[in-house]
């Protein structure tokens, strides 16, 4: 395989790629190469892999102490079973 040297690579180019050997887990160099198949259309994008159960993340870790508190206060008297209602 051939080697280019590049330089002057624009910094926000240099997020993108950075971004991107992150998120994939792999080299500056093979993220890099993927970008530019992909750009070029000689490599199909990967397929999206499909993520479940993550709707309310962006939620997460926003509540207070106190307000975690008074929910699970408040599920805890919604969880009590009443006796009456399963008898037959």
């Amino acid at each position: 395989m051939k080697q280019i040297t590049l330089r002057s690579i624009p910094d926000e180019v240099e997020k993108t790629v950075r971004k991107e050997a992150e998120r994939k887990g792999v080299s500056l160099n093979k993220a890099i190469i993927s970008l530019l198949e992909r750009s070029v259309g000689t490599k199909v994008p990967e397929k999206k892999k499909r993520v479940m159960y993550h709707d309310l993340d962006h939620l997460a870790g926003l509540w207070s102490r106190e307000e975690a508190a008074s929910f699970d206060k408040t599920l805890k008297a919604q969880r009590k079973v009443d006796a009456e209602l399963w008898k037959k």
